[in-house]
């Protein structure tokens, strides 16, 4: 069985009825980069590859094709889909929007049923085909863009939730991970060049009484955020743990603008 994700509220509960002590004064929650890091691999080792080459396979609800030229799905990321589908009755009418989509899988689990369309960003022709293939094999009207937000969004285009998919491995440490594909996780020197993009386009883009969903790696990168999401008129909402990484609900300062 798959973990789930939990809120930092939940962890610290957690951790104060087990007794165990905080592990780093800096990081309160008791996730640390290198905590975070050991326990992903263990989570990867218990599970199964979810795709080899020119593969389908079964996230949530849907039927993915996967291949090694895009970063492959990872169990987990099934959460930012739920996360996202539980926030949508509550939003306003309007599409979705994807950013660093890559195969699709998070953005079509999250609209999948739903009645909303999405448009999916991703830099990476070949990604890009993937994911209209996805697209069209679970019947979502999905329009797939290549390119960066900033060179294929118009400027008047809202969206009523974004989920943000980037890159957040720093670039020193791609060669940790020999199975994926470089530019799907290099996310530039500290791993947070692409997600400050994801926020800018939030925060050109989003709805008013929107928000996004951010995937990062570790609870200390959600910090490093904080000063980018003020100067953007963001704000970091609940933080949600995840067995492979940090899921962080944005929300604009003024929500009616």
């Amino acid at each position: 069985m798959a973990q789930s994700c939990e809120s930092e509220t939940a962890c610290r509960a957690r951790l104060r009825h087990s007794g165990s002590g905080l592990r780093h004064s800096a990081d309160p929650i008791g996730v640390t980069r290198a905590g975070l890091e050991d326990a992903r691999a263990g989570y990867v080792r218990r599970m199964p590859d979810l795709a080899r080459p020119d593969e389908t396979i079964d996230f949530g609800s849907l039927r993915i094709d996967a291949d090694d030229a895009v970063l492959r799905p990872r169990a987990w990321t099934i959460e930012q889909s739920r996360w996202g589908r539980d926030l949508l009755p509550d939003l306003p009418d309007g599409r979705v929007l994807e950013i660093c989509s890559g195969a699709g899988h998070i953005g079509l689990a999250t609209v999948h049923g739903t009645g909303r369309g999405i448009v999916m960003v991703d830099d990476d022709a070949h990604a890009c085909a993937v994911a209209r293939g996805n697209a069209s094999r679970a019947g979502v009207p999905a329009d797939v863009r290549e390119g960066r937000c900033e060179e294929v969004l118009d400027p008047d285009e809202r969206f009523a939730l974004v989920v943000a998919d980037p890159p957040w491995v720093p670039s020193d440490q791609v060669g940790t991970y020999p199975e994926d594909p470089p530019h799907a996780i290099d996310g530039g020197p500290d791993g947070l060049a692409v997600a400050i993009e994801c926020l800018d386009a939030m925060a050109r883009h989003l709805l008013p009484g929107g928000v996004g969903i951010l995937q990062i790696g570790w609870r200390e990168q959600a910090k490093r955020l904080e000063p980018h999401l003020d100067a953007l008129g963001l704000r970091a909402g609940e933080l949600r743990l995840c067995p492979g990484g940090v899921l962080v609900l944005v929300e604009r300062v003024d929500a009616g603008s």
